[in-house]
């Protein structure tokens, strides 16, 4: 197994530190980025390098990327994981709030990919792997603007694959299913802030009942699942262009393709 040199974006918790943690000690070399530099020194402690980095600013980015190209010389693997989850009905949501969810979630991602691109195309070789979601291919009531970003980071990677595909760089969308992270609890606070009350108030109780119930009933899958695929697909030397893993994404989104749109509307608000 070669050694590579791998950037991962919102690597202080969750599905990010978990698969840095492994990637580290197979004896990679990770660079691990997040707002919250002080979540990482454990990263630092195992032998990764943890860098403070804001995916909305073009300049922190640049100096980030600047700085592993000095000090490696290359980047073989970009992994896109920052990101979270804007809920809220769209009559509730605050466009400022929408905007923001897309510059995390979509421009973020494109801004750190336009960066590094240039010089996995001069090695001719290079993998970046975008975290989408199950959401990315189905839906829910409530998060139009999370949906709605994923869905998107779906087409731009599927774009994205077939223009770098001469140049022996590969695109891999990753669809979690449930995963137990802080993506729950940042949801619901957005649900709540936004759609509690008022003409909404309804379907939001029930959907944050339901998630909190299915959270606190250690529902959802956890974070090595998504650290052995990241593993995986790292290892790889030609990876499948989609991994759909976790609690429900591959169920979920074969409900969607296949039964239509009115009879999965019906199982969803069934749950709600």
């Amino acid at each position: 197994m070669s050694k590579k040199v791998i950037l991962i974006t919102g690597a202080s918790s969750g599905m990010g530190k978990e698969s840095a943690k492994a990637l580290i000690n197979q004896g990679h070399i990770v660079y691990a980025v997040a707002r919250r530099i002080n979540q990482m020194s454990d990263l630092k402690a195992l032998g990764g390098h943890p860098m403070q980095m804001d995916v909305t600013n073009e300049q922190h980015i640049q100096e980030v990327v600047d700085a592993i190209i000095k000090q490696e010389g290359k980047i073989d693997v970009l992994w896109n994981n920052a990101g979270y989850g804007l809920y809220g009905s769209v009559e509730d949501v605050p466009l400022e709030e929408a905007r923001k969810q897309f510059e995390v979630n979509v421009f973020g991602l494109a801004a750190i990919t336009k960066a590094v691109v240039p010089y996995m195309r001069s090695a001719k070789s290079g993998t970046i792997i975008n975290t989408s979601s199950m959401g990315g291919k189905m839906y829910t009531p409530m998060g139009a603007w999370y949906h709605a970003s994923k869905h998107a980071v779906e087409g731009f990677s599927d774009c994205l694959r077939l223009e770098l595909q001469p140049f022996n760089i590969q695109v891999v969308v990753l669809e979690p299913g449930i995963i137990v992270t802080e993506f729950g609890d940042v949801m619901l606070e957005n649900i709540s802030k936004f759609s509690a009350d008022g003409a909404y108030a309804n379907i939001t109780n029930k959907l944050v009942s339901a998630t909190k119930k299915m959270y606190d009933s250690g529902q959802g899958s956890k974070s090595t699942v998504i650290a052995k695929t990241i593993v995986n697909i790292v290892n790889t030397a030609k990876p499948k262009t989609r991994y759909r893993v976790g609690l429900w994404a591959k169920p979920m989104v074969w409900l969607r393709v296949y039964l239509g749109d009115r009879i999965f509307d019906k199982i969803v608000m069934s749950q709600v």
